[in-house]
């Protein structure tokens, strides 16, 4: 799949999935009452257009991710690395580092993150 744009409601609705699955698209639907405060057609609306799109499968009543989060979050950050700061990573840190201080903690993820992410010449 290519496109893994999800709009915010898609996105909070999905995030219900990841965590509620497998689930019964019924309980789906009281979930997404309880949580977003939707109408069960509001649910059932975005669950068909997820299904359709091969975000979601909804077999026998019963709901799963096809799709998981991480892969729409590496989409969502990869687009908003080329959109806003013209696929430059360094320029997307800059801007998320400037007022803000890493714990030693992150920090040190941080930099193991980018060793590994270092190709040899």
């Amino acid at each position: 799949m290519d496109e893994l744009k999800l709009y915010e409601s898609e996105y909070r609705f999905m995030e219900l999935v990841w965590e509620a699955q497998p689930v019964r698209s019924t309980d789906l639907a009281r979930l997404a009452a309880y949580e977003l405060g939707w109408k069960k057609s509001t649910s059932y609306t975005v669950l068909k257009k997820l299904a359709g799109r091969g975000f979601v499968k909804n077999q026998d009543a019963v709901v799963t991710a096809v799709v998981q989060r991480e892969e729409v979050q590496r989409f969502e950050s990869e687009a908003l690395v080329d959109k806003s700061f013209g696929g430059s990573l360094p320029a997307f840190l800059n801007a998320f580092l400037k007022d803000r201080k890493l714990t030693r903690r992150e920090a040190d993820e941080i930099r193991k993150m980018i060793e590994e992410a270092v190709e040899d010449d």
